[in-house]
């Protein structure tokens, strides 16, 4: 399984994955992402999952963060996204090491801020 990713997501969005070689599942709704992810999880170390997917299936994909992998990393679709992505990775930053690495950056704060 060594360095397997996949993509997850509605067809206009996985297109640019999949022409970079990336194995892409197309999902027009939840529940088919939902039974998509059942199926490959145990063959790929990360699976994309665009924002519009991820955000319905926030409870299900906590089974994910028990196990090694895969890692499930929501990303913007081809229509833009809501920034779940960077606040899943600031939750767990700060989890772990009891900071938030992105102090100074996105919605919770700017550059601005910081300095003044």
């Amino acid at each position: 399984m060594t360095g397997k990713m996949a993509i997850v997501g509605d067809g206009d969005s996985i297109m640019v994955f999949q022409a970079a070689g990336v194995s892409a599942f197309a999902a027009e709704n939840e529940k088919k992402a939902r039974d998509i992810l059942r199926k490959i999880a145990k063959d790929y170390e990360v699976i994309f999952l665009t924002e519009e997917l991820a955000r319905p299936l926030a409870d299900f994909l906590k089974r994910f963060d028990e196990t090694p992998y895969p890692v499930v990393l929501p990303i913007p679709s081809g229509k833009g996204g809501a920034g779940l992505g960077e606040e899943l990775v600031r939750g767990a930053a700060e989890r772990a090491l009891g900071i938030d690495i992105f102090l100074g950056v996105g919605p919770r704060g700017s550059s601005e801020e910081t300095h003044q």
